[in-house]
């Protein structure tokens, strides 16, 4: 199997983990030599055995910890901040809460302050982004963890986010984050955790899941996706729910078959957005994307019919609803498959 062979161009922005990545696609069964150093966002890190006391760090996502637990690597986990509550995968709420917390607590900043991750002495710690190893919010920094013999290790596309001295490479990377972004991560956990035939598994699975709903679209015509989250209207200036757009959102969209609504925009058009904005794009197939377990994906749906009458999607009543697979992480293929259910359905 070569499944990691394709992911080694991207997502990385040809740093140590492309590397790591194109390493294990040469030898898919091969076993990891330590000690296994590469460079991680222009940090060296070095593992001398596969890591035993993990923490994962929150970084409001959700990505790496399911990640971990596809792996089957939940043995590996000393303490785990990052929760959703709701997800495209079921299972995956009641597997991610039987996690050990460490007993770790929150600070203003929404994640583990530095002082109790030093107390807890992992062996490794996770972060979804570089701005959680940020002194400036109150985080260990990587150096002062390093300083007490603890790995730190960032998911390699997401170098650019918190980081202001980024690399033109580690941006691009970030900008352009896809499902094979996610693939990656995977890949890169199978080669530090030794369980490198796992993720390549996985990682064919998962691909194969996706290609075949692109197969399945392929000679069918786009339609307009909007990915709305009315549950974190916090996101956006105005008040509305967050549009997501860019990177991985147009990934998914684009797997399933569909063009997003606001294709073409950056990240920033979450936060900007106007209602006149909204109400003039079109929208073929709405998707809902539920950001706690207390909303309901069919009342959301309606509401935003109601609001934006003349979409075509509000006129067909075209939907679905997702919640963690649109996201960076393990769970894109489900999100594809669900989109393009209602983008061509029958087809």
């Amino acid at each position: 199997m070569s499944a990691l062979v394709a992911l080694s161009a991207t997502g990385c922005g040809g740093s140590g983990e492309a590397a790591v990545v194109a390493t294990a696609a040469a030898a898919p069964a091969g076993s990891t030599s330590y000690p296994l150093s590469f460079d991680n966002c222009g940090m060296k890190v070095t593992f001398q055995k596969p890591p035993q006391r993990v923490l994962i760090l929150n970084g409001t996502s959700v990505g790496e910890v399911e990640s971990f637990i596809m792996l089957g690597l939940e043995q590996n986990i000393l303490a785990n901040a990052q929760s959703y509550g709701v997800s495209d995968d079921p299972s995956m709420i009641g597997k991610i809460k039987a996690l050990p917390t460490g007993g770790l607590t929150m600070n203003k900043n929404f994640d583990v302050p530095a002082e109790q991750v030093l107390k807890l002495k992992p062996d490794l710690v996770v972060s979804t982004w570089s701005g959680g190893f940020d002194a400036k919010t109150g985080f260990a920094t990587r150096e002062q963890l390093a300083a007490a013999g603890i790995t730190s290790l960032v998911n390699p596309v997401n170098c650019a986010m918190g980081k202001p001295e980024a690399t033109e490479q580690e941006k691009v990377a970030y900008r352009n984050q896809s499902i094979n972004s996610s693939l990656e991560f995977i890949g890169l956990l199978g080669r530090v955790f030794d369980v490198q035939r796992r993720a390549l598994d996985l990682i064919g699975e998962l691909r194969a899941r996706v290609e075949a709903v692109r197969t399945r679209v392929s000679n069918l015509p786009a339609k307009k996706v909007l990915i709305a989250y009315p549950g974190m209207a916090m996101m956006n200036a105005n008040g509305l729910p967050a549009v997501m757009t860019g990177g991985i959102y147009d990934d998914v969209i684009k797997a399933a078959g569909g063009v997003n609504a606001f294709a073409g925009q950056t990240a920033d058009a979450t936060r900007t957005l106007n209602k006149e904005q909204l109400a003039t794009a079109e929208v073929d197939v709405l998707v809902v994307g539920l950001f706690t377990p207390q909303e309901k994906g069919d009342a959301e749906a309606a509401k935003l019919f109601a609001a934006y009458p003349n979409w075509a999607a509000a006129k067909s009543k075209t939907y679905t609803v997702v919640s963690d697979g649109v996201y960076l992480g393990p769970l894109n293929a489900g999100a594809v498959e669900k989109i393009s259910k209602v983008v061509h359905p029958g087809d």
